[in-house]
């Protein structure tokens, strides 16, 4: 699904009211979040990133106007993982 920049900034003031909000990667300038929101029951992930310093003017999705947004739903996820043995 697509939103307007501009509804997600102004009408459900994204990113501030995220339900998450998790950084997933920097690079010199910008910093790279995903985010997951609802929107009329449904709950929604995006990506958008911002100015990794006060000298960087980025701000959430500027550079696009419309959004591409993926629904999503919490599920239960069983992770294997590599620990130290005690």
């Amino acid at each position: 699904m697509k939103f307007k920049k501009n509804y997600l900034r102004n009408e459900l003031d994204l990113p501030g009211s995220a339900l998450v909000d998790e950084i997933t990667d920097t690079s010199r300038w910008s910093i790279h979040h995903k985010i997951v929101f609802e929107y009329e029951g449904k709950f929604y992930l995006t990506h958008y990133s911002e100015g990794a310093t006060e000298m960087q003017c980025e701000s959430p999705w500027e550079y696009e106007e419309d959004v591409n947004c993926t629904e999503v739903e919490l599920k239960e996820v069983k992770v294997m993982k590599w620990v130290p043995v005690i």
